[in-house]
Parts: structure tokens; sequence; C-alpha cells
């Protein structure tokens, strides 16, 4: 259920109305409230005297989603300006190029053998051609392995089925993406939040988390991350490393953005600087190409890898081969580079609209990250404002962002927003911040009326 707050807004009424109901409600036994989640349907009104009591079975810890991948309820919807999804732009999609990859595949004298079972592995010449590649660029050793998987969400489920058990520390970053909280959570892990900054994940709280909680593996953004948008410096990146090495934690590197650079310089990956073997690299074609065909793979030392497939063999048997088949077609082709330098090019103009749009409309005391590539921009409201409350009124003016409430761990800033660009022409991006700024300029306005002090009545 939307937080008491959230609701009130949306409909226009009072908290204090609103909290009432929700106490009816879960005095009724329709609803449960969970201290720090919220509160959560349980279907307990339905009493039919049979039938399997499926609330009762599932139960709720740690199975509630939240968020964009949890299907909340600030996702896009008629003719709003929507920066909610972190995805490219279908504009940019060259579909005569991947009909022609695809038509080049269809006409294979394998194609049986590709439409057949295959390996939990991956297609094999796809995974051949990646692990080649991560030799080539000194992101794998000789004892290194790679499994190609459904993107890099199933990579991130598959370690955590491998290395987790109930109660297990998981250090991540905070703010954090929700489908990577949302999967740890639905696991049963304890997530340890370190604060992101403008240079990405704060050190000196990792050492000391590392320490204390002695948590069962570290999951770190290396570049781009979202939802800030934050890169870890190369220093960062050292010394992350050697905490990690100093106490015996594995580190799992999510490099989903890392193609995505618009300007600076590439960093070495975490991967890269690793000679110890503790690092286990994600990477995607989602961001780069076409996320509807789900390939991502992971690299990493052959013992983790050999566990992955038997659980992904486990859980799917394998992956869809002829996607990959495409994909290495539409790469050996050159079709793929040519595609990512059309993204590249859009990329930058995008992101030069968003950061631009910010200057000139949001009010002065507002704050934003300063990306050089990805897809999400993170931005700071003015005290007291809430993103969460200035949503149904963004909606209404034809906007839509995701609070920044959604990706907390442990930290909540209410005045957090996450502004998603890739998917957006760069007249879009003015026009919704445009309207966005008219949003919080009135929200401040309305918050200093609110606090002038009453006449003194004499």
């Amino acid at each position: 259920m939307p937080a008491t707050r959230e609701l009130a807004g949306l409909l226009g009424l009072n908290r204090t109305t609103i909290a009432a109901a929700y106490e009816i409600l879960e005095s009724e036994g329709l609803i449960a409230g969970h201290v720090g989640r919220g509160s959560f349907v349980t279907g307990n009104g339905s009493t039919t005297g049979a039938g399997t009591d499926w609330t009762a079975l599932l139960g709720h810890a740690g199975q509630e989603a939240s968020g964009p991948a949890g299907g909340a309820p600030f996702g896009p919807a008629g003719e709003l300006i929507s920066f909610v999804m972190s995805r490219p732009s279908r504009e940019l999609f060259p579909l005569d190029d991947f009909r022609a990859s695809c038509a080049a595949v269809l006409a294979r004298s394998d194609l049986a053998d590709i439409l057949q079972l295959g390996s939990p592995s991956g297609y094999e010449p796809l995974r051949r051609r990646l692990l080649d590649e991560a030799r080539r660029q000194r992101l794998a050793g000789p004892g290194d392995d790679l499994i190609v998987t459904n993107g890099c969400q199933q990579a991130l489920d598959l370690v955590g089925r491998v290395l987790l058990r109930p109660g297990d520390r998981v250090v991540v970053e905070d703010p954090v993406y929700t489908g990577l909280k949302n999967l740890l959570a639905g696991m049963g892990a304890q997530l340890v939040g370190i604060p992101v900054g403008p240079d990405g994940l704060d050190t000196d709280r990792l050492e000391r988390a590392l320490s204390r909680e002695k948590p069962r593996f570290i999951v770190v953004t290396s570049n781009f991350q979202n939802p800030t948008g934050a890169t870890l410096p190369l220093a960062a990146r050292r010394a992350l490393l050697d905490m990690a090495r100093s106490a015996g934690v594995p580190v799992v590197e999510n490099d989903s953005y890392g193609e995505l650079r618009y300007h600076g310089e590439p960093l070495p990956a975490i991967k890269e600087l690793d000679d110890s073997g503790s690092t286990v690299l994600v990477r995607s074609f989602s961001k780069v190409s076409f996320p509807g065909l789900r390939v991502g793979w992971a690299v990493g030392p052959k013992p983790l890898i050999d566990r992955l497939r038997h659980a992904k063999e486990a859980s799917d048997l394998h992956t869809d081969q002829l996607s990959q088949a495409v994909l290495l077609e539409f790469s050996i082709s050159g079709r793929l580079e040519a595609h990512r330098q059309r993204v590249l090019r859009a990329g930058a103009e995008r992101l030069a609209a968003t950061l631009d749009a910010c200057r000139r409309y949001l009010p002065a005391a507002a704050r934003w990250t300063q990306p050089e590539g990805g897809m999400n921009v993170w931005v700071r409201l003015p005290e007291p404002l809430d993103a969460g409350e200035l949503l149904p009124r963004a909606r209404k003016e034809g906007v839509a962002y995701v609070p920044g409430r959604y990706f907390a761990v442990s930290r909540p800033e209410p005045g957090a927003l996450r502004l998603s660009f890739a998917g957006l022409a760069p007249d879009e991006i003015r026009t919704g911040l445009r309207a966005l700024g008219r949003i919080v300029e009135a929200g401040l306005e309305d918050s200093r009326r609110s606090f002038d002090p009453a006449p003194a009545l004499v």
C-alpha cells in the first residue's frame, strides 16, 4: 500500500484521515503493517472456507518488491514525460540492422541446433567470444571462466543463490538499485548500506563495515552507479580491493553501465585491478543494444562460475540461444559497434540537456550529480521538500520520476529523486524539467507559507 503521506497527497485528503482508515483496515485483518517497510494487503477479507491461504503460506518477510522493479505506483502512464525507467531509447533501435542479423541467423545451416536445448553456460560461440575479449582486456585470467545469463539481474541472482544463506550480511551501496535490493532481501540477506557520494562508495565507512559486520560479499557499481550516476575513482577501487582482500570478502562488480561513457577517460575495472581472484564481474548487452533480448554475463574464478552454472541449470536449464546467436551476429557484423556509437552520441546530448535543464529550472538550493555517462542523474531538492509528496502534483502536470526513498537502504533521503534521461529526447527532457521546476518552486512557496508565524492575538 502507498505510505499514508503519499496516499493523502494522491487523494487530496488529510494524512490523519488516511492513517485512521489504515487502522480500520488493519483491525479487520485486511492489511498488515510492518515497521520500516510499510503496509501490505493480506487478503484475509475473502473467506470462502476452502482452498489454499496463499498469504499465510507465502508470508511477507523479505518478499515485497518496491520501486520501479516492483511496479510502484509512479510508473509511466498516458502522456507523461517519464524519467522513471533506466533504459535506452526505443527510437534509437536500428530495426533494419536487427532484422538483417535475424535473417542471417535464420538462414544458417545449424539453425536446428540453435533452436535445440543448449548449455547452461550459454550459446558457446558467444560465450567463447566474450571470454576471449575479457582475456584481451585483462578482465579474465587463466583461472577464470564465463557464463552467459539472462541479463545482469540473473547473474546477480545466481551469485546470491550460490553464496548466501538467510541472515547473511551483504554490503551494498546506499542508495542502491532497487532490483538488487529486492533480490537480496528476498533471499533473506541483511543489507549493510554504505553511503554513496560524488566519488562513489564511501571507502572509510566500508572499512568499518567490513570489520564490524563480517559480510558474505560486497556488491559495487564501479561506473555510473544506479541511481546516483557516481563513478568510483581509481584510488577508491584500489582501496576497496585491499580492504576486501584483507577481510577475505569477495567483490561482485556490477558494470552494466560501463560502456556508456560520454566524457572523460575510462577507468580500469575492479576485476582488472584484482590479482587475487576475489572479484566477479557482471556485464550486459542491455544498455547498449536491446534490453528485451536479456543477454548478460558474469566472469570470475572458475570454481564460482561452475557453481553458477549448476544453479542456472536448476533454475532454467539454459538461456535463449536464438537471442544470443542474433546478438553475436549483430556484433561480428559491425552493427553493434555502429549502434553503440549512435547511443553514445545520443546519450551525451541527453545528459547535457538534463544537466542544463537542472541548472535552468530547478531552484538554486537544489543539488544534483554530474555524471560523465550512464542513464541517471540524482537530484536533491531543497529542504523541507519531500519528493514523494510532490510526485502526485508532478504527475498531474505530466511528469513522472522515482522518489529517492525507493532506493534507500538505511539512509532515507526524502528530498531526493532519480531522473533517468536516456529514453527521452532532449526537448522532452527540457519540457519535463521546466514543469518539475515549477512544481518544486510551488512546493517551496507552500512550505514557506506553512511556517509563517501566526499574528499575535492582542
